[in-house]
């Protein structure tokens, strides 16, 4: 750390920012293989927090890369890297006292955890979106399944690389089976439980 930095302190404050907005702020992170539905719920979540009024934003992992993280690659350290940045990301949301719902693959648990101790109780939520890896291959809605099988994609998780699942996420979304509305429904139910909204 540089000696010459130091934190300044804002004058507004994360908790003068909930109670204008009249909500907590926290972050929905949702994890799971490329293809399982992560982008497509976080939108569907922020969607649904738009329409009750509540202050919201999704991180989503491939429009990220166009800009923030443009300069990563998708080897372990560049994954870790980008993981690390969203998580910073992330807790600026917070701290603006926004909803963030971010959709990236976070392959490993280490990397989760530690964005995880960013954060306050009760303003990180690990969500699994889970979805079996055949179904994910199957739906290929980008095509890399069919790149990583031909060898075109090195190391691409699930194929070359491995994906940890979360040992205690918040929720457990299985995508293969439950229908988009009612994973909504549960994500907004869980805001609701831990009185973020």
């Amino acid at each position: 750390m540089n000696n010459n930095l130091k934190w300044h302190q804002t004058t507004i404050t994360k908790k003068d920012r909930q109670r204008l907005n009249n909500h907590k702020s926290c972050v929905l992170w949702f994890t799971g293989l490329s293809g399982s539905g992560k982008s497509t719920l976080a939108n569907a979540v922020d969607h649904a927090l738009y329409r009750m009024g509540i202050h919201s934003y999704v991180l989503d992992g491939d429009n990220i890369r166009h800009g923030l993280n443009k300069d990563l690659g998708f080897a372990k350290e560049d994954r870790q890297e980008n993981i690390r940045r969203i998580g910073e990301v992330a807790k600026l949301f917070v701290d603006s006292g926004s909803i963030v719902t971010t959709a990236f693959i976070s392959p490993f648990r280490q990397d989760r955890e530690q964005i995880c101790e960013l954060f306050n109780e009760d303003e990180f939520f690990e969500i699994y979106v889970k979805c079996p890896l055949q179904v994910c291959e199957n739906r290929d809605p980008k095509g890399l399944y069919r790149k990583a099988r031909s060898g075109e994609i090195n190391d691409f998780t699930g194929i070359g690389s491995p994906y940890e699942e979360p040992t205690n996420p918040a929720l457990t979304l299985e995508t293969d089976t439950e229908s988009i509305a009612k994973a909504v429904e549960k994500v907004i139910g869980l805001l609701v439980k831990k009185k973020i909204v």
